[in-house]
């Protein structure tokens, strides 16, 4: 489990991400990130209705994106980042989602 202190909680957060308009994209996923003045990361979830119906699904995703982020990615990067779900997957994807969020995650300039 993350702690709060690593996850965007409010909608003026989402929205300074969102409006810093830095972008990155893959097959599934779209990557928003603004610096921010804290000493590690803080990451959010945008996965729509629109994208997958199944609440099942849609937290599988995050859940999967978070795994990948918190084993990965370096935690004392400042950087707000929102992961916006565009193209539904499951399980049997799992290596080929894990291989974009990493290439994303390299290309963060900050």
């Amino acid at each position: 489990m993350q702690n709060k202190e690593y996850k965007l909680l409010n909608a003026d957060d989402f929205s300074s991400v969102f409006n810093f308009r830095k972008r990155l994209s893959s097959e599934h996923i779209f990557l928003h990130y603004a610096p921010n003045t804290q000493n590690h990361y803080r990451i959010g979830f945008v996965v729509a209705k629109k994208v997958e119906k199944r609440a099942v699904r849609r937290n599988y995703m995050r859940r999967s994106i978070r795994e990948v982020v918190m084993h990965e990615f370096d935690k004392s990067v400042p950087v707000d980042i929102v992961f916006r779900v565009k193209q539904s997957y499951y399980r049997s994807d799992f290596n080929s989602i894990r291989l974009e969020l990493l290439d994303l995650l390299k290309r963060i300039k900050i």
